[in-house]
């Protein structure tokens, strides 16, 4: 088969056109075309009055080597690569050796999970907040009710931090293995909607991630693997060998259980600070990496879907708009778009008493009246929060702490109107923007929860944003703060074999490790350290 990019055809087009245009492009007749099949389709929106959908196609032609002859410099045609999934070892048959241990079930652990039980080696889950169908209900608790259980909520229980999103399903990561589309087809087989494969941004919502973890929990335990929920890593048993080497040899749990094992995946997640904090005092590698902080910024759709697609806003091929915005600011910050979810939510995503956090969602509809974005700034290290490995989760938790009182102690976020903000004023009364966060916003001046830097940066680049976006820098805009989880603010150092530095047998991974940025380079993460795990408990291969 070929693969053909860059095959661009006008928004209303029919299936025989897009035919014909393969034709055209290739000097072939129709009758030369065995299958046609779409591999991605995205949309070019830079001329809002002549948008136009892209496609990568992958075809079967009668004669491919005389196609392929004819169109030598075509950058865009290429024989279609392999992209089928081959795993690095198997367990035996009736396997008994060591069974590896998973810490976390969110994307980056489900997955791992999924691969060592595919594997045959019957991983353990443990994972401390709840199966999701229950961490749903104690989310929704601190939603409605403004009661916050800090071991089930939007950051800890089955499916992670990523189930309560937009469920994004797209990364920058480089793939030359293809791993991505094994965790897209193993997420279609579990439930997601087939357009994940085929959609150059393609996302779930989190009714179907709920849906879709469950199915693939059951695939894992269908398989030999166990899960063990309600159950916090509270300690890590290490030991030194006569040459020196820390190797691990066990987890305590906070039911009292030692559980003997010398194979764990950390999969903890950015927000697991107490588990960061017991790895640090136990010895293990850990460095401060850079992040960003913000707030929540909320748009009306329709503007965004205007802004974006002009005429053609409303489309259903297109549906809700998304936009991307980054700034340079004088002070030598950068001021960007973090995780933006169109036709959403900002939800309340705390998971520590007394502290205020915004993050984003979006149902698989994306048909709620707003659209939501983080707008964050840059920061690091050296320059924020120096000195200490885990000085950024203190940072975090300072920024959420004042979050809190500015929002009035209750868990309601901090909140104010562009317009006020650029003014340098509090908000008093909200304009034609209504803010979608639960349970409520107080309005007020979000400098108070944000540093100089922050504010300054973030003046500067709004009216920037404004041209970019028409209508994103509209005065009755609202912001709500803050955006302080972007990203695991350290990093589990680890090397080539994918262990810890200084500890055999610990693996990091995922973002929490700091070694992924959302669901899909976190899933991708997990097969790549599943597998380094696997080779050593069988290094045979397959």
């Amino acid at each position: 088969m070929l693969r053909l990019n860059d095959l661009a055809l006008p928004l209303d087009h029919t299936t025989a056109d897009l035919e014909h245009a393969v034709c055209a492009r290739l000097g072939i007749a129709p009758d030369e075309i065995e299958r046609l099949t779409v591999v991605r389709r995205g949309n070019d929106a830079r001329r809002k009055n002549a948008i136009k959908l892209v496609y990568m196609l992958d075809l079967a032609l009668t004669d491919e080597a005389g196609v392929l002859a004819r169109h030598p410099n075509d950058p865009h045609l290429r024989p279609t690569p392999d992209t089928a999934y081959k795993f690095v070892t198997r367990a035996p048959e009736g396997y008994a050796g060591p069974r590896p241990v998973v810490i976390g079930a969110g994307p980056c652990g489900l997955v791992a999970a999924l691969i060592l039980a595919q594997m045959g080696l019957r991983p353990i889950i443990i994972e401390r907040g709840k199966a999701v169908r229950e961490r749903t209900r104690d989310t929704w608790g601190l939603w409605r009710k403004s009661v916050l259980d800090t071991e089930s909520n939007v950051q800890y229980g089955e499916g992670g931090a990523g189930t309560f999103s937009d469920g994004k399903l797209y990364s920058r990561i480089k793939d030359p293995r293809h791993l991505s589309r094994k965790v897209l087809s193993e997420f279609v087989k579990a439930g997601a909607p087939e357009d994940i494969l085929t959609e150059a941004h393609p996302h779930i919502g989190t009714f179907r991630l709920v849906t879709m973890v469950m199915s693939m929990r059951e695939t894992i335990e269908a398989l030999g693997g166990e899960y063990r929920f309600g159950t916090r890593v509270d300690d890590f048993a290490i030991e030194e060998g006569p040459d020196g080497e820390r190797h691990l040899t066990g987890l305590h749990l906070s039911n009292g259980e030692l559980l003997e094992t010398r194979h764990v995946i950390m999969a903890v997640g950015h927000s697991a600070r107490d588990t960061f904090e017991v790895l640090h005092e136990r010895g293990v590698f850990i460095e401060a990496k850079p992040f960003a902080i913000g707030v929540r910024i909320e748009h009306p759709q329709s503007w965004i879907d205007t802004a974006r697609y002009g005429a053609c806003a409303g489309n259903p091929i297109l549906g809700a708009a998304a936009y991307s915005t980054s700034y340079k600011a004088s002070n030598g910050r950068t001021v960007y778009s973090f995780c933006m979810c169109p036709g959403g939510k900002v939800v309340a995503a705390s998971s520590e008493e007394g502290g205020v956090v915004t993050n984003g969602m979006s149902q698989y509809s994306r048909a709620e009246f707003n659209a939501n974005s983080g707008l964050v700034v840059d920061i690091t290290p050296e320059r924020d929060f120096p000195g200490h490995p885990l000085a950024g989760l203190a940072l975090q938790r300072r920024l959420e702490k004042l979050a809190f009182v500015a929002g009035g102690s209750n868990y309601k976020a901090p909140a104010q109107k562009l317009g006020d903000f650029l003014a340098d004023r509090p908000s008093t009364e909200l304009g034609e923007v209504i803010p979608s966060y639960q349970p409520g916003v107080h309005l007020t001046d979000l400098k108070e929860c944000l540093p100089d830097f922050v504010v300054e940066a973030i003046r500067e680049a709004l009216p920037v944003f404004g041209r970019q976006v028409p209508g994103y820098d509209h005065p009755d805009v609202v912001m709500t703060g803050v955006e302080t989880r972007t990203s695991s603010p350290l990093r589990i150092t680890r090397g080539k074999d994918f262990q810890s530095l200084n500890t055999r047998g610990l693996y990091p991974a995922g973002e929490g490790a700091g070694y992924a940025g959302g669901i899909l380079s976190a899933a991708v993460d997990g097969i790549r350290v599943a597998e380094a795990m696997a080779l050593d408990l069988v290094p045979n291969p397959a």
